[in-house]
């Protein structure tokens, strides 16, 4: 077997490459003028890789790339020596605090439903407690959040390609409602699981927060979703504001600045000692139990929205009024 034959394209990851250069200059510094051939042997990569794994570290350094900060390196032919290492002169290691943060994040990892890949977390996982020892048997118990349970059970329904009836709640319209879907996925987006799945009430796709899902059954009939049920991009996020939704406009004081940071705006804008904020919303109800679950903040805009809230402030009041 050649080295050109030892790793396929397509299989290496970043991952990869990182660790195989942060072991590179110590490897090189303990054999001045080997060939190339045979550091890619020992590498298990090809000769053409390491070429581009050296010319990369011949660009590394602090920022500013002076002469004394970049990794210097002597390539005569098929020979390369390293003549400047930048403080990189010994393989990687772990002391005990990062193994065991690794181990138990690899863990956790591990165990959380919907999350892919699950075969090269285990094996990492493996890797690492080999390598930490005595270190890596210890009894770190991972304890999961709540609703993982719930999550898991829908990832074996998904799986297992049935039907389910579901009753859901609604946060955008406060209403709880129940409807037959045909499950297609499970997603964790933002650390929280969504089942994804043809809603044959709304006869569209939807993203259903498992968390709200209050109760499920699954159904005998196979899921079907129909051809026209289009998964979701969820690179970016759940929310996408569109120019269809409801623009919002608000003045909000200091103690409700945090909803700029929460949820998607448009514009935040100061304004003295409060803040112009604009966003999208999916539905009016919904920012009207958002206005009134804060304390200083002052409707804009629109319209309708600056209604709502001021019926129902005057229905508040009434209820205190002496009869």
């Amino acid at each position: 077997m050649t080295p050109q034959q030892r790793q396929p394209a397509g299989r290496a990851t970043g991952g990869d490459r990182l660790g195989r250069l942060l072991n590179l200059v110590p490897y090189l510094l303990a054999r001045p003028g080997i060939e190339v051939a045979e550091a890619a042997a020992d590498f298990r990569i090809s000769e053409k890789q390491l070429r581009e794994d050296l010319e990369l570290l011949w660009v590394c350094g602090l920022p500013g790339y002076g002469p004394g900060d970049l990794i210097d390196m002597a390539l005569d032919g098929d020979r390369v020596t390293i003549t400047y290492d930048a403080g990189i002169d010994r393989p990687l290691r772990l002391n005990p605090d990062e193994a065991l943060a690794l181990v138990v994040a690899l863990r956790m990892l591990a165990e959380t439903p919907g999350i892919g890949s699950r075969d090269a977390i285990e094996r990492a996982l493996a890797k690492i407690e080999n390598a930490a020892g005595e270190l890596g048997d210890a009894p770190v118990a991972v304890r999961l959040p709540a609703g993982t349970e719930r999550l898991e059970a829908v990832r074996g329904i998904v799986e297992r390609r049935h039907a389910m009836r579901i009753t859901y709640y609604t946060a955008a319209r406060d209403e709880t409602t129940s409807r037959v879907i045909d499950p297609m996925r499970v997603l964790m987006v933002g650390n929280r699981g969504y089942l994804e799945a043809w809603c044959r009430r709304a006869e569209a796709t939807r993203l259903f927060r498992v968390d709200r899902i209050d109760a499920y059954e699954e159904l005998d009939e196979p899921a079907a979703p129909p051809a026209r049920a289009v998964p979701h991009d969820v690179s970016d996020g759940i929310f996408h504001p569109s120019t269809e939704l409801p623009l919002v406009t608000l003045r909000v004081g200091r103690a409700s600045r945090w909803i700029t940071e929460y949820y998607p705006c448009e514009e935040v804008r100061r304004d003295g000692d409060e803040w112009l904020v604009t966003m999208r919303v999916t539905d009016l109800g919904w920012a009207q139990r958002l206005v009134l679950g804060l304390g200083d903040v002052t409707v804009l805009a629109p319209a309708a929205l600056v209604v709502r809230i001021r019926d129902q402030a005057n229905a508040a009041l009434d209820q205190y009024a002496t009869p």
